[in-house]
């Protein structure tokens, strides 16, 4: 049992300025905590047992903080496999930019957590370590990528982790872990050193018990880094400070084509409760003097999210992970040229799902191919993002609910499925089309597991999200929860 890894980040700082917790007796716990949590649900790839806290507690919160750092994140001298075998002896000769500022702030690495491979699953299984299981019912799955960082927060190892958000990576693992999951805006946090999946999509975000403490942590990390071009100038917002302001714009909107469940045939019992959970929520935030309208978006538009997400993804997927030929780095492939030792490579260091996402990216790219999917994709990426951009302008942000239901099950159900779920799963690809900035926070429970409530806004409305967010969390009893395992 924790005696101090499950409170939250200001709380813990006060203590540890007070004396009232010694720096290395929080490490110590975490890294205690880290070895329970690896033999019941393995979401490591590296714990740091030599882990050592600053002699002293700065005035910086994240000052002593121990912290999980996603497998796809470049560490000096620590292991970063990208949870790949074509990686697997892999150590880095430099730091992250989001490492170097969590080291200036004072945090403590702790492990580097389990994630699909190279970040290109969405279910916590395609690890070269193996499955990550979900601390609250070691049956279920995570969700995907950054599983291990969800399941590390969500079991209270530590108060947040860093993952990559490319389609919903983040904020997903946090809604089957019941907890906060945040997807800055494009470009806020910088990925210099954070393996590319693909290179427009692609975010880095946090893991955390609370909105208060996503928003300690990503005021550390985020801001302008000359080796990113992608990254912007957000010095002058303050996302901790914001928190529990006015809000400005108390207009939200969910989109009915997404939330009725009359728009689900054969829907399930489990389908039918996520909603009717969703519904009470809504309710509960129209009683708190927020105006929640229900929006209608054409149904092809909604449709073509998945499609598009795939194509552009797996396009990108394959002119990043290119330099992976058994040549360069990695476990040196068998054959006598080079062609047959990239084969090599490649055929035993991949996972057969990223195999076929690369070989999926590989032929959309072909010349033959590509007008047809790639450029027809780009064209439907900007048509969605227009009509989210279009829905911005009258409301602060677009809430929905973030799944079909609670973590599924590794074995495939034997029921007969839903259709048209595509958009209730995927529907958080937007966020990514568009860089918006995007959260999740726990909103419910069906069958003893949580469910979640995303949050989406305008880019570079990041405080105003957050303090949205916060303020529908008060209305919860799920705050700073902690996983309790089903028995």
């Amino acid at each position: 049992m924790s005696k101090f890894n499950y409170q939250a980040i200001s709380i813990l700082h006060q203590q540890l300025v007070d004396k009232k917790i010694k720096p290395q007796d929080l490490i110590n716990e975490s890294l205690d905590l880290s070895h329970q949590v690896q033999k019941k649900c393995n979401a490591f790839v590296t714990i740091m047992d030599d882990a050592k806290a600053k002699i002293s507690t700065s005035s910086n919160l994240l000052s002593n903080i121990p912290y999980g750092i996603k497998e796809l994140i470049s560490t000096k001298g620590i292991l970063t496999t990208g949870s790949s075998n074509s990686l697997k002896d892999y150590v880095p000769f430099f730091n992250a930019t989001v490492i170097e500022k969590l080291d200036k702030a004072g945090a403590i690495k702790i492990n580097k957590t389990a994630c699909d491979e190279f970040g290109l699953g969405g279910t916590g299984t395609t690890c070269h370590t193996g499955f990550v299981t979900n601390p609250w019912d070691r049956t279920k799955m995570c969700s995907g990528s950054s599983a291990g960082s969800a399941a590390a927060v969500a079991a209270g190892v530590y108060p947040f982790a860093l993952g990559t958000d490319t389609g919903d990576s983040v904020r997903k693992p946090a809604a089957y872990c019941g907890i906060v999951g945040y997807k800055p805006t494009y470009g806020m946090i910088s990925r210099y050193g954070i393996f590319p999946f693909a290179s427009s999509l692609d975010h880095c975000g946090v893991f955390t018990r609370n909105v208060l403490d996503a928003a300690i942590v990503v005021d550390a990390i985020k801001g302008l880094d000359e080796k990113d071009m992608t990254t912007w100038d957000s010095s002058k917002i303050n996302l901790q400070k914001t928190i529990g302001s006015k809000i400005p714009n108390k207009k939200l909107c969910f989109i009915k084509e997404i939330c009725d469940i009359k728009e689900y045939d054969n829907a399930s019992e489990t389908l039918k409760q996520h909603l009717s959970n969703f519904k009470e929520v809504v309710k509960k935030i129209r009683e708190n003097g927020f105006e929640v309208d229900e929006v209608s978006i054409d149904k092809k538009i909604l449709k073509a999210v998945f499609p598009t997400y795939l194509i552009i993804s797996c396009a990108e997927a394959i002119s990043n992970l290119s330099n992976l030929t058994g040549l360069i780095f990695g476990p040196r492939g068998k054959g006598t040229t080079y062609k047959e030792v990239i084969k090599d490579h490649r055929t035993t260091g991949f996972h057969p799902l990223i195999k076929r996402r690369l070989v999926i990216g590989s032929y959309i790219l072909q010349k033959e191919n590509i007008d047809y999917f790639f450029k027809n994709a780009q064209r439907s990426r900007r048509v969605i993002v227009d009509t989210w951009k279009q829905l911005f302008k009258k409301y602060a942000a677009v809430i929905l609910p973030i799944g079909s239901g609670p973590a599924k099950d590794f074995k495939p159900s034997s029921r007969v499925a839903e259709t048209n779920l595509d958009i209730l799963e995927e529907h958080l690809q937007i966020g990514n089309f568009g860089g918006f900035p995007s959260i999740s926070i726990p909103d419910g429970f069906i069958e003893g597991l949580p469910v979640s409530l995303n949050i989406t806004g305008n880019c570079y409305d990041d405080a105003n999200v957050l303090n949205i967010a916060a303020s529908i969390e008060a209305l919860m009893p799920y705050k700073d929860q902690i996983a309790k395992e089903k028995q």
